[in-house]
């Protein structure tokens, strides 16, 4: 089994995952407001979800259990450099990891970021 710390590299810390972080989203079936938490972190691009979610079990043990969803997006590196010259370079690929927790749920160590 591979290192935690290698699947899991840092938390993201944007505005949109903070908002994110922190939004409330509408539950249709029973027609009442609950909060949902959902965290956003950097990931192994080789990494899948069950990879993912057994490496966030490890490192933050309060949500054992309590991972309800993991959504996994690849973003492609930009390149970069002079249009029509030889210097040419590119951003490296990333893969982010967007979970989503029980009701009431927190990570404790990320909300003070």
């Amino acid at each position: 089994m591979k290192n935690p710390y290698s699947i899991i590299k840092s938390p993201w810390i944007t505005e949109k995952s903070t908002i994110l972080r922190d939004k409330y989203t509408k539950d249709y079936d029973s027609q009442r407001r609950r909060e949902i938490p959902k965290y956003t972190f950097n990931v192994d691009v080789g990494a899948n979800k069950i990879e993912i979610r057994h490496a966030l079990e490890q490192i933050f043990p309060e949500i054992k259990g309590k991972i309800t969803n993991i959504c996994t997006i690849r973003v492609k590196g930009k390149t970069k450099g002079h249009l029509w010259r030889y210097q040419r370079g590119k951003r490296p690929d990333r893969k982010k990891a967007i979970i989503s927790l029980e009701e009431g749920t927190i990570i404790s160590r990320y909300e003070g970021i």
